[in-house]
């Protein structure tokens, strides 16, 4: 089946009464004193308060403007102000923006969203980069864009398989460029999409010019070889990487047993704001995580996107190095990986460029940043496209 079909999102107002008495009839978690749970002071990546995981304070603020202030109509009108459209791949609903630039030269380009985010992360992206020239950039930086939903995330339903890993993401992916028309085009891709994007590039070389990423997850292997020389500066940067991977309890979860918190977020939708809040908590725009929470809830997709993770845990991995071109866009407050594991790992880094400010959701902190770098990296593949 290769239809593709216009989509339009259009919540039945019973869902939003249904989440609005959820939410006013909120039992809160109990928690230690602040004083007892923090002195102040950060260490490593973890901000003072959130040493035992995200506070009540953070959940009680979002769940009462989620209640109060947000409206989902107006980010649903924003939404379905972009073309929409599903379609069906490998037994799976496949949900994508895509939005065709006015320029003829246009570049194609896919870009895969992370967790908890969901494809919400580019649609900020889309004018900057499909018409450059409103946006301060030469017209030839044009793109052609398209931003799918992960399998098993939000508008593209449940997973009803197991295996969809990134790999066979990946294969969507090219079965999704190819059903669209796009012969040669550009991947790019954030936290989950920084794997996907890279898998896309690996199995479909034919077709992807180049592979942009926010993230290599490239770490090293346990070989004490491998740390001979290490400097202090690198030695710092590991302690805080272990730091982060200590606190980010969701990839252990997620990776073990994603179904067993799956029951409790599927039953409240504080439940959900909180999980997803612990890497979403740093963004400028509250009524971005409240989008994301609101359409994982809407959707009840927390189940099979944590499976994602649990695939990827559970696939075997090829140990080859890439050879396609890739370019790394790190920002400033992100893990960044060594640059001596990355090019262990990939053997054909063409850009790295490293940023003194953004995040790990640099579409949404440092949009500005972002499309440059993109607009930069393609440029010197645009006479691949033709």
């Amino acid at each position: 089946m290769s239809d593709i079909r216009e989509f339009r999102i259009d919540v039945p107002q019973a869902d939003l009464d249904d989440l609005a008495d959820r939410l006013a009839r909120t039992r809160f978690a109990e928690e230690l004193p602040p004083e007892e749970v923090s002195d102040g002071v950060q260490r490593g990546p973890v901000p003072p308060g959130w040493e035992y995981g995200v506070p009540a304070s953070f959940v009680r603020d979002l769940v009462a403007r989620w209640r109060e202030g947000f409206d989902w109509r107006a980010q649903e009108a924003k939404i379905n102000s972009f073309p929409q459209f599903t379609t069906e791949i490998d037994g799976q609903t496949i949900h994508f923006v895509h939005v065709r630039s006015a320029e003829r030269e246009a570049t194609p380009l896919i870009l895969t969203h992370g967790w908890p985010n969901t494809f919400v992360e580019y649609l900020d992206l889309i004018g900057p980069l499909t018409d450059p020239a409103a946006h301060g950039g030469d017209p030839a930086d044009a793109f052609d864009v398209v931003i799918p939903s992960l399998p098993g995330f939000g508008f593209s339903g449940h997973t009803r398989t197991k295996g969809w890993n990134a790999a066979r993401t990946a294969d969507a992916w090219a079965e999704l460029m190819d059903r669209l028309g796009y012969r040669r085009y550009g991947a790019h891709g954030n936290d989950a999409g920084a794997i996907v994007s890279p898998e896309l590039g690996h199995r479909h070389g034919d077709r992807v010019i180049g592979v942009h990423v926010n993230q290599i997850f490239s770490f090293p292997s346990g070989d004490p070889a491998e740390l001979a020389g290490v400097t202090p500066e690198e030695q710092q940067y590991l302690e805080f990487l272990q730091g982060f991977v200590e606190h980010a309890v969701h990839d252990r979860v997620q990776q073990a047993q994603p179904q067993t918190l799956a029951h409790a977020l599927a039953d409240s939708p504080a439940g959900q704001l909180a999980w997803i809040g612990q890497l979403l908590a740093g963004l400028p725009d509250p009524d971005v995580i409240l989008t994301n929470a609101t359409i994982y809830w809407l959707t009840n997709t927390a189940a099979s996107a944590a499976r994602f993770y649990y695939e990827n845990h559970h696939t075997e991995r090829t140990a080859e190095p890439t050879t396609f071109p890739i370019g790394l866009a790190s920002f400033a407050y992100d893990f960044r990986p060594l640059r001596r594991f990355a090019e262990r790992d990939h053997k054909n880094i063409v850009s790295w460029n490293e940023f003194d400010r953004g995040g790990h959701w640099a579409a949404h902190d440092a949009p500005d940043l972002l499309v440059d770098d993109l607009r930069g990296f393609f440029r010197r593949f645009r006479a691949a496209v033709r």
